[in-house]
C-alpha cells in the first residue's frame, strides 16, 4: 500500500514485527480526508494464505457507511481513537420498496430498515469496542476522524 510511516522490522530471515504507532494513524487519516469516501482501511494480513479479516480502518466525518450485514460471520471491533456509533437496525416488514430490499448483505433501499438500537464506542468515555453479531444489520457512524481494528472470519468476499 505504500505507507511510508508503518514500521516493519525483520527480527529473523522469515518474521517481521509490525507496529502500529501514531505516524500510521496519522498518514492513514491523511488518505482518507483526501479519499472520496473519507475512508481509508490498511490489511494487517501478513500472507496470501491468511484467510481472516483483519484490518485497520480510518473514518473521517462525514463518511458513509451503508446499511449491511455479515451472513458468514460475527465482527470484532476495537477503537484506537476517535469517537463512533455503531447503528443496528431491523429490516421493515411487509414494505414493497418496489424493487429489492438487499442484495443478502448489503441493503439496496436503506429506507425500509428502521433504528433500533446505537451505541457508542469512544476510547476516552470508556468504550473501547463491540462485537456485532452474525447476521446483524449495522452501519457505523463517525463523529470525529476515528481508527478502529476490525477482524472477522474468513477471506473477503465481493
Amino acid at each position: 500500500m505504500g505507507f511510508s510511516f508503518f514500521t516493519a522490522v525483520k527480527i529473523t530471515t522469515d518474521m517481521e514485527i509490525q507496529l502500529i504507532n501514531d505516524n500510521l494513524l496519522a498518514e492513514l487519516h491523511e488518505k482518507a480526508k483526501n479519499s472520496e469516501r473519507l475512508r481509508m482501511n490498511f490489511d494487517l494480513r501478513t500472507t496470501l494464505e491468511d484467510t481472516s479479516q483483519r484490518m485497520l480502518n480510518t473514518l473521517e466525518p462525514g463518511t458513509h457507511i451503508p446499511i449491511h450485514r455479515h451472513l458468514k460471520t460475527s465482527e470484532t471491533v476495537v477503537c484506537l481513537g476517535g469517537c463512533l456509533d455503531w447503528v443496528f437496525y431491523e429490516e421493515l416488514p411487509n414494505m414493497d420498496a418496489g424493487g429489492p430490499v438487499h442484495d443478502g448483505e448489503r441493503a439496496a433501499d436503506e429506507t425500509q430498515f428502521a433504528e433500533t438500537a446505537r451505541f457508542r464506542v469512544c476510547p476516552r468515555e470508556g468504550t473501547y469496542g463491540i462485537q456485532v453479531p452474525q447476521c446483524a444489520w449495522h452501519s457505523v457512524v463517525a463523529y470525529e476522524p476515528s481508527t478502529f481494528f476490525e477482524a472477522k472470519d474468513g477471506a473477503y468476499e465481493i
